[in-house]
């Protein structure tokens, strides 16, 4: 019996578990699943006799180094900064892991020593990174196997709502982790190539410089450039490419409405509001603006950012309640990011009914027998509910589709690797389509 060390129980992770032990009779395995919360452990695995819920605490090595030397293969859906120590005692024992999460500088140095090892430390395998990586690769492999020059290529993905559950004026709720919304462009300026020039947006000016694209029965969403398309010049051999853009997807209207926040100050993240743990979400929001005693904060906010009575912006600004005279409870002073991020979750939070969405599009320009062409590929994904959501399919499934393939020998490389070898990608893919991960791919000549 092959056992399977599944670290971390939480909402990314149910649709992997399901697949897993679904799986676990005909390929004998044992699933071990560790978590803090050994409650939620438990409602994970339920009474499946191929699980096993347990108490873990992933960051005590002695206990960490135990559980890892029994097992076969260590899945980590962890937060990403704990990856690292996972990876050490994976290479320290020989045994192979999976991560959905983006490759470190330091996971990276880990090449040789997994190589020596022999097992692989499988990254990037779960939506964005992940699903992206595979399907534009494929399409990539595609294009150069006809002989063709590759000259642009784009691509854009969200975690959104479905359009049965749109039911706000953002047609937004919180899909995945909160911070990383809130927090979403920080860090330096987006970086892109379009048409052989560089490019760059500040983050002040990140929310107002948007792409916008329309998806067959879905109507329009707008993009927003992500931090560093650059980076993915190497990681699709795409050195000499004239566009490169990565971005992500939300509904048209919710950049300018969100570009408020950022413009106040809201989403700044690096100091306390001294007083913020007994302040309204209306002393919050007039914090931020000029002290003039006699006029009120909704017309100090209209005449700060220019918002006139009958934007739709106000009707989203109004529908989130910022201008109540009620408590935020934080429970403590926070920085201004945290306590927007509470503001949000008291209305952003699904709801039992809601579903979510995950909407991925990419676009390719391409040169062949001295045409020009273009390939756009999409995928729309709906979740089944609160615990099997679209994003907890889509990052779960490849995760578990990895480990099958890993268990059963399919996949034979070692060291740190991404799913960009067509022997992971196509078994990948395929499999997804079988559970309704499928993409759309059109071409047509352009001019």
């Amino acid at each position: 019996m092959k056992k399977i060390l599944f670290i971390g129980a939480g909402r990314s992770a149910s649709s992997a578990i399901k697949y897993l032990l679904d799986q676990a009779e005909k390929n004998d395995w044992l699933i071990r699943l560790g978590d803090v919360d050994l409650n939620l452990a438990e409602e994970r695995i339920g009474s499946h006799p191929r699980g096993e819920a347990f108490s873990f605490n992933a960051l005590d090595p002695d206990v960490r180094a135990e559980e890892i030397q029994k097992c076969d293969v260590v899945i980590s859906m962890l937060p990403a900064r704990f990856h690292i120590e996972i990876a050490k005692d994976c290479v320290k024992y020989c045994k192979d892991v999976i991560t959905p999460s983006y490759v470190s500088n330091e996971m990276k140095e880990l090449h040789e020593a997994a190589v020596e090892a022999g097992i692989i430390i499988m990254n990037e395998i779960g939506v964005d990174p992940g699903i992206d990586h595979m399907s534009a690769q494929k399409i990539l492999d595609e294009i150069e196997a006809r002989g063709a020059e590759i000259f642009q290529f784009e691509s854009f993905t969200g975690g959104l709502l479905a359009p049965e559950s749109e039911n706000n004026p953002w047609k937004y709720k919180f899909t995945w982790n909160p911070r990383n919304v809130v927090l979403a462009g920080q860090g330096g300026a987006a970086k892109f190539i379009h048409n052989g020039k560089y490019k760059y947006i500040p983050y002040t000016k990140l929310f107002r410089r948007t792409e916008f694209i329309e998806i067959e029965g879905y109507g329009k969403f707008e993009g927003y450039a992500n931090r560093d398309s650059l980076k993915y010049r190497s990681i699709y051999g795409l050195q000499n490419i004239d566009t490169i853009y990565r971005g992500t997807l939300r509904r048209v209207g919710f950049c300018r409405a969100w570009d408020i926040f950022i413009q106040l100050g809201c989403t700044d993240d690096s100091y306390v509001i001294e007083g913020s743990k007994d302040m309204t979400k209306r002393e919050y929001i007039n914090s931020f603006l000029r002290y003039i005693s006699y006029d009120s904060v909704e017309l100090k906010l209209r005449h700060y950012l220019k918002i006139d009575q009958d934007d739709t912006i106000w009707e989203k600004l109004e529908w989130l309640g910022i201008f109540e005279n009620v408590p935020i409870n934080y429970g403590k002073d926070g920085t201004p990011a945290q306590l927007l991020q509470k503001i949000l979750m008291d209305k952003w939070s699904l709801e039992e009914e809601d579903k979510d969405m995950i909407v991925m599009w990419h676009k390719f320009g391409f040169i062949h027998d001295g045409k020009k062409k273009e390939i756009q590929s999409s995928m729309v994904y709906v979740g089944q509910n609160q615990i099997y959501t679209a994003m907890s399919d889509t990052v779960g499934l490849p995760v578990a589709i990895c480990a099958e393939m890993i268990l059963n020998g399919t996949i034979k490389i070692k060291g740190v690797q991404l799913p960009l070898k067509k022997e992971i990608y196509l078994p990948v893919l395929e499999k997804l389509v079988e559970y309704g991960v499928r993409f759309v791919e059109k071409e047509k000549e352009i001019s």
